[in-house]
């Protein structure tokens, strides 16, 4: 290992119990100085003194190693059932290192729904160094029950010498379409395909990718595993040693690194990981079936209801239907009134905080996807994307009524 590399380290979680509710509190490998610190502090040097000329104890530049970061890096790899993991400064910059592990030439097949800034980063920035991002569009995303079928069968007729990776989110923003993961990875291993999914709707308390055989997990930490709303972070996490030193070079060499501080942070944040989520799938599950019996709705996107078409392979490879949901407005009621109506509900363009969050995904976080690609997708101008926090569950589904109420156009 050189010092170009000295961030690029095998976990070695040091947790007794097995548990993922124990591992949240004492995962991974919390750095300890003499002071024998119950919590990791904040380590804000910008470099470290060598002990000797030839041995720095693995910390040089900070830029290559902090123990703050180190202690939020084994931590999530432990949850994640990862070997390696990778603390950056957004999602967005997670994702980012987790592309370099692709070339010039290589096609990378994107599956149905994803994050809008993801579909931008493979138009405006890989496209032009001959990296592409391939759409593999299914008519009614996660609508039909044959939705699987279809996108392994696309999957399939895509393959060509130059695909060389599939990316895809189960279940994908925003309309919940949920993919099977044993079936994608076992399609890529025959082609000799890498396999990226983005874990941000679940975090490793709903499901686990890497079980699945999926390569690389990428997970925007600014979200459940930070919780509050109060930092910007993002993880890669893969168990293949090929491509965790790519993912270490990319991070180390371009610099996008989690800073001591966001890291600090997450690493209290996720103490309380599960403590949250339970609360937030709780109401999701209250709000949910509040919507479904109200005319105010045409349709609930929610792989936790036995009716949706991914609820099957959800139950398979998640512990629940997770706390994210959305739903189609009926034309009846006006969208932009129902969202300037909420009281307890944010209008705001993240999710995962322990305050409930709301949006429109049309115009905030799928506004760069093109129209038409759009409306294929099922992110119509009446679909809105709901965030439960960890409030009153009452509270919220009468936060809903007195806004349908406002809204209604008749």
């Amino acid at each position: 290992m050189n010092r170009e590399q000295e961030n690029f380290r095998k976990q070695q979680p040091q947790t007794f119990g097995k548990r993922f509710n124990t591992r949240l509190i004492h995962g991974g490998k919390p750095f300890v100085s003499e002071a024998r610190e119950v919590i990791t502090p904040i380590y804000t040097t910008s470099t470290f003194r060598q002990k000797s000329f030839s041995d720095h104890s693995g910390y040089g530049y900070a830029r290559g190693q902090n123990p703050t970061r180190e202690a939020a890096e084994t931590l999530v790899a432990d949850l994640e059932n990862a070997a390696y993991g990778f603390g950056f400064s957004s999602g967005m910059a997670a994702i980012d290192a987790a592309l370099h592990v692709f070339s010039s030439g290589d096609t990378v097949l994107v599956l149905g729904n994803v994050y809008g800034g993801t579909d931008g980063l493979f138009r405006a920035v890989y496209e032009n160094f001959g990296i592409h991002g391939r759409e593999i569009i299914v008519e009614d995303t996660g609508i039909s029950g044959d939705y699987q079928k279809k996108v392994l069968e696309a999957v399939k007729a895509a393959v060509t010498t130059e695909v060389k990776g599939i990316y895809f989110e189960t279940p994908s923003n925003p309309t919940l379409a949920v993919l099977d993961m044993e079936e994608i990875v076992d399609t890529a291993k025959k082609y000799g395909l890498v396999t990226i999914v983005d874990n941000t709707f679940s975090s490793p308390y709903i499901q686990k990718p890497l079980d699945f055989g999926i390569d690389i997990v990428v997970e925007s930490a600014t979200k459940y595993l930070g919780g509050h709303s109060d930092l910007i972070a993002g993880f890669a996490v893969t168990n293949r040693e090929d491509l965790a030193q790519k993912i270490s070079s990319a991070q180390h060499l371009a610099g996008g690194i989690l800073p001591p501080f966001d890291s600090y942070l997450l690493v209290r944040s996720i103490k309380t990981l599960s403590v949250r989520l339970d609360r937030q799938v709780e109401n999701a599950v209250k709000l949910v079936r509040f919507l479904e019996e109200n005319d105010a709705v045409d349709l609930v996107h929610y792989p936790g209801l036995p009716a949706d078409p991914g609820y099957a392979i959800q139950r398979k490879q998640a512990r629940n239907g997770g706390a994210m949901f959305s739903f189609l407005l009926n034309q009846r009621y006006d969208v932009g009134t129902f969202l300037d109506s909420l009281q307890i509900f944010t209008d705001g363009a993240s999710l995962g905080g322990v305050e409930s969050l709301i949006g429109h995904s049309a115009s905030t976080s799928q506004r760069g996807v093109p129209e038409e690609q759009r409306q294929k997708l099922g992110i119509l101008d009446n679909l809105i994307r709901v965030s439960p926090g960890i409030e009153d569950g009452e509270d919220l589904v009468a936060d809903f009524q007195q806004a349908f109420a406002r809204a209604r156009k008749e």
